[in-house]
């Protein structure tokens, strides 16, 4: 039976052809020639064949139900039963200096490159009577690869008499690729916490929908006495990322009325009535988490495996990696477990052995996990993490 109280399971070519096998014999005697070069054969292999992608389909649209077996957009379609749609990729922006004529009027498209990284202007602008002005850059291709470095973006490609030389001034970033199904998965889970409204699971999950949020969390004083320096019945969001107005609107939309929220950062915005209200929230302590890599490799062993090692890291624990992108990785208050970092570091190819260790000051090293306290979350970055190849 193929649905059953376990579940879907899909017969594949060796058991279906097993089966037919078996019927071929019983309908043609037990000495029927049924090898591979026989015509029976051949043709109980053929049917065989188009029947098990029958079933692989079969069992593909049954896993496209479930979130943590569908893929792609059949996964995409699942997302507003949690409230949530797939982040999508994005484009890389920063500030480029124009040099040139006096007066002289760059178009909108104005395009400049950096290798392969393409860029355009997103405005027409001017140059100043010093000849030069500036403008604002977008890539034109989403994705990490227009997260550039100042001063790397020079050459101009539409040239125009007017224009003698161009440079950003500024890093390019906020590139990132699309949303992957595996982050996709984990925001769905979260914002089932959030089904509803006055919870502090939904406070949460309203929270961490918000645009550039990282990380949240909400702690409840709900006793007549002041709690760690709570005043009664109250909650305190602590919020990594995110711009601050926007956080106190979702903080005004999702809490129950009544009920004040208590912080150091405060911010007013208004209700559905037009009404003003103060919304309090805290900012999450970060703590710094350095990563060292003992490594042995091997021949196979990638040239760019440090890079990996480095970006590995970043996904588990959270930060910026060398290219701007910024990776959610551990919540509030989420202990930093050494031992995932072997895991992840034996998935780069080439690696005989590995010793990872974590420090919070970059001069004690520990094999051992780091406790985060709950207004607290765990954050790295490139420059953080280290590699160090053992012979």
């Amino acid at each position: 039976m193929a649905l059953d109280s376990a579940g879907f399971k899909r017969k594949r070519f060796d058991d279906l052809f097993s089966e037919m096998e078996a019927k071929a014999k019983d309908a043609f005697g037990q000495n029927i020639n049924t090898s591979e070069r026989s015509v029976m054969g051949v043709l109980l292999r053929l049917f065989a064949w188009f029947l098990a992608r029958a079933w692989q389909n079969s069992e593909d649209v049954y896993n496209s139900a479930y979130v943590n077996t569908a893929t792609g957009p059949n996964l995409d379609r699942l997302g507003p039963y949690g409230g949530i749609t797939r982040i999508q990729a994005t484009k890389a922006t920063g500030t480029l200096r124009i040099t040139g004529t006096d007066g002289a009027i760059i178009p909108l498209g104005f395009r400049v490159a950096a290798g392969s990284s393409l860029f355009e202007t997103t405005a027409s602008v001017t140059l100043g009577s010093d000849g030069t002005a500036l403008a604002t850059i977008q890539a034109v291709t989403p994705g990490r690869s227009g997260n550039l470095a100042a001063g790397t973006i020079k050459t101009i490609v539409n040239p125009t008499v007017s224009v003698t030389a161009a440079s950003n001034t500024t890093e390019t970033a906020g590139g990132r690729e699309k949303e992957t199904d595996k982050e996709f998965r984990d925001r769905f889970v979260i914002s089932s916490e959030g089904r509803g409204k006055a919870t502090v699971g939904s406070i949460r999950a309203a929270l961490l929908s918000v645009t550039g949020v990282r990380a949240a969390t909400v702690i409840e004083n709900y006793s007549i006495l002041t709690v760690d320096g709570r005043p009664p019945k109250c909650f305190q969001a602590y919020v990594l990322g995110g711009n601050d107005a926007d956080i106190g609107q979702a903080i005004l939309d999702t809490k129950a009325g009544g009920i004040e929220p208590y912080g150091n950062v405060s911010v007013t915005v208004k209700d559905d009535a037009g009404f003003n209200h103060v919304m309090y929230f805290s900012r999450a302590d970060e703590i710094g988490m350095n990563v060292r890599f003992a490594v042995k490799t091997t021949a196979s062993y990638p040239r760019d495996g440090d890079d990996q090692l480095r970006t590995a890291a970043i996904r588990y624990i959270g930060g910026e990696d060398m290219d701007g992108t910024l990776y959610v990785g551990l919540n509030m208050g989420e202990d930093v477990v050494c031992s995932r970092l072997y895991a992840l570091a034996y998935a780069v190819e080439g690696i005989e052995d590995v010793v990872p260790e974590i420090s919070m000051d970059g001069v004690t090293w520990t094999k051992s996990n780091l406790s985060i306290a709950p207004n607290q979350v765990a954050q790295t970055a490139y420059g953080m993490v280290s590699v160090v190849h053992t012979s």
